[in-house]
């Protein structure tokens, strides 16, 4: 009998939508919508046969039957969110990845920060300009996010913070660690405090440290201690069968509450109504983007270009140690993000001169602040208020100073000096004119000899050439150094009632303390800078 032609389509419809079904899937496409619709297809029909449903591979129906259909069990996985994060802070709390610790320390800690609503609320502000780009670093490296709340226990987020230990910057780099990270410290910059270097270099180490410890916590111990405390720690426990967490493990007490700090911010920061804490809004923004230099720049010029505040301007570059920026070595700035066009703008309207008002000077000789100075038309107050030069203090040869630039000099700063300049200090040693007699045979060679100058020296204060003689019993004129008064010690034979020492015994012990007390080599420019001028 031959069937309907509508009945055949339905049947054809029908097989089709089960193979469909048996069909290799995408990984991860659920086999049931292909079930339910070749089902609904065949029932959709009157008079239409059933799809047949075959056995599992492997397997069979009981006496020659079709199996049931059986609902598919899939794997569970997280749905990704659809819309971003309000602000940074719930970014940040999406984050959590490291245990929580849970002890008395940690109570302490969160009520001692609870009950400062004002230090809380400077340091939250102050790390607006810096924490969107740290959870960005965190992210694409897969670190948790509860790391970028350490500066908040390093420094308070101040990245010019320095510590009675000369740590610098917000996450508070030694000098040698950092130069272990490749964070730059001369006179013109101290990339510890660089905003995108010290975080950089910050989060190399802690990773490291995790890779030594397989431990976040202890990774935390061995950033404020060193890993060589924390390894010696461990091994200390290891070997009297105890426990080698960070709880367990005998360590200063800085370190012992740095964790529990760490979590009491957390905590915090997670919940901020529990603690009646307020954390002021943070977009989940860039606050701040790169601009690349390539002239030498005054710092001040540069924040007028870019239209902010010297003092933001200086927070987001607290790397630069002078007023001046030097291309060679400082390739990028930091600015507000609407800001760094504006810097654009104006300094291609700018003219094309001079854009640097201060350059750097390499000194010749060692030589006092005030000659320095005169050299380079200055003033000694300003000379010394720019370089940071303590009183009392020599400027060593090779030193580098910032001095003003001539307005017809365009070149920059060379990159070798930009780089690596130093200031080295010596220092100041007072002189006093003493005169001496000169023996038989004596000459200008053989006095500076004696006293250990240079024979040019004896020569410029006394007016006589370097290769003259003097007469025998004739009055020479050297500069000698102020040896500062020995401390008188109070112990036996030192003290009030010391015997004195004949006036007979004071005569004869002078002339040998008037040899011992010579101007050392190193001291001749400095000697020359004292001399009388020549008659």
């Amino acid at each position: 009998m031959t069937r309907p032609w509508h009945v055949l389509c339905a049947a054809l419809a029908a097989l089709l939508l089960a193979g469909c079904a048996s069909a290799p899937r995408e990984p991860g496409e659920s086999p049931l919508p292909a079930v339910a619709a070749s089902t609904e297809a065949a029932t959709a029909m009157p008079g239409a046969p059933a799809p047949e449903v075959r056995a599992p591979r492997g397997g069979s129906a009981a006496g020659g039957g079709l199996l049931p259909i059986t609902p598919v069990s899939t794997a569970s996985q997280q749905v990704a969110a659809l819309q971003p994060p309000a602000d940074l802070w719930e970014r940040i709390r999406r984050g959590w990845a490291m245990p929580t610790l849970d002890n008395d320390l940690v109570r302490r800690h969160e009520q001692w920060y609870a009950t400062r609503p004002d230090y809380m609320q400077r340091m939250t502000d102050r790390s607006r300009k810096y924490l969107f780009h740290i959870v960005e670093e965190l992210e694409r490296r897969g670190m948790p996010s509860e790391l970028a709340l350490l500066p908040f226990i390093e420094s308070a987020f101040n990245p010019q913070a320095v510590s009675s230990a000369r740590a610098a910057g917000m996450w508070q780099f030694m000098p040698a660690t950092g130069r272990d990270y490749d964070l730059k410290q001369n006179f013109f910059r101290d990339d510890r405090r660089d905003v995108l270097a010290s975080t950089r270099a910050a989060l190399d180490y802690l990773q490291r440290l995790h890779g030594m410890f397989g431990d976040w916590h202890l990774a935390l111990a061995a950033y404020n201690w060193g890993e060589g405390n924390v390894g010696r720690a461990i091994a200390r426990n290891q070997r009297a069968g105890l426990g080698t967490k960070y709880t367990d493990l005998a360590m200063p007490d800085e370190t012992r509450n740095y964790v529990p700090k760490l979590q009491a911010v957390r905590n915090i920061v997670a919940n901020p109504d529990g603690f009646r804490a307020e954390l002021p809004v943070i977009a989940n923004h860039p606050y701040f983007d790169t601009v690349t230099v390539q002239r030498d720049l005054d710092v001040e010029l540069a924040a007028r270009l870019a239209g902010v505040d010297l003092a933001d301007f200086r927070a987001l570059n607290p790397q630069l140690n002078r007023p001046v920026i030097l291309a060679a070595g400082t390739s990028q700035i930091l600015l507000p993000w609407d800001n760094a066009q504006v810097f654009q703008r104006n300094l291609a309207a700018s003219n094309a001169g001079q854009l640097a008002s201060w350059t750097a000077w390499q000194v010749p000789a060692t030589m006092s602040v005030a000659e320095a100075a005169r050299r380079v038309g200055m003033s000694e107050g300003e000379l010394r208020s720019v370089n940071t030069i303590p009183p009392r203090m020599l400027v060593k040869a090779g030193s580098v100073l910032v001095v003003p630039r001539s307005p017809s000099r365009q070149d920059d700063v060379a990159g070798h000096i930009a780089d690596n300049g130093q200031l080295a200090l010596a220092p100041e040693v007072q002189l006093r004119r003493s005169t001496v007699k000169a023996g038989k045979h004596e000459s200008v060679a053989s006095i500076a000899r004696r006293y250990r100058v240079a024979p040019a020296q004896v020569a410029e204060w006394n007016d006589v050439a370097a290769t003259a003689a003097f007469r025998p019993g004739q009055a020479v004129v050297v500069y000698l150094p102020v040896r500062p008064a020995a401390p008188r010690a109070h112990g036996p034979g030192h003290g009030p009632r010391a015997q004195a020492v004949p006036a007979p015994a004071r005569r004869q012990a002078a002339p040998a303390a008037r040899k011992a007390a010579p101007v050392p080599a190193k001291t001749q420019a400095r000697v020359q800078a004292k001399a009388p001028a020549k008659r």
